[in-house]
């Protein structure tokens, strides 16, 4: 298992703290985006390893809104159909009051070109469902398993 190092913790902590100011109860979202037997990952500058696309729910917006607006932030990708829910999941590693919905998305292209690294993302991959890499988080690995191989969703991500 991948430990957070004690400054990514702060950094995490931060972010969530800004959301709670923002937020009240923060929600997210996550994009699995799928191409061609492949699977788009991201990594960001506070947190190791790779992970799904996504990120807060900002006020005022719905989920359609900020999956869009994630997934062409972090990765330059567009939906040519919407996303589909899979299922909400509690984060509790992050905070109580935190909850996640994970998007389904087969049908997207990458339309805008991101600058990477950038203050956020610092590597953006396709990799092959086979292949996911050594250090995808554990939550990103598990999401794949239960889109893929038809598991029940967990209840924390």
């Amino acid at each position: 298992a991948m430990a957070l190092t004690p400054i990514h913790k702060l950094l995490q902590r931060g972010q969530l703290a800004y959301g709670r100011l923002t937020r009240g109860m923060t929600l997210g979202v996550r994009a699995l985006l799928l191409k061609d037997g492949q699977v788009l990952l991201v990594k960001h500058s506070y947190v190791p390893g790779w992970y799904l696309p996504g990120g807060g729910v900002e006020l005022g917006e719905s989920f359609a809104e900020a999956l869009a607006r994630e997934i062409r932030e972090e990765a330059g990708a567009e939906l040519d159909t919407p996303g589909e829910l899979f299922a909400l999941y509690r984060n509790g590693n992050a905070d109580a009051r935190d909850h996640v919905a994970l998007f389904v998305c087969r049908e997207w292209e990458q339309r805008h070109r991101v600058r990477i690294p950038n203050h956020e993302i610092i590597a953006l991959r396709l990799f092959a469902l086979d292949a996911l890499p050594d250090d995808a988080t554990p939550a990103t690995a598990a999401r794949i398993a239960e889109v893929l191989g038809g598991r029940e969703p967990a209840t924390d991500w």
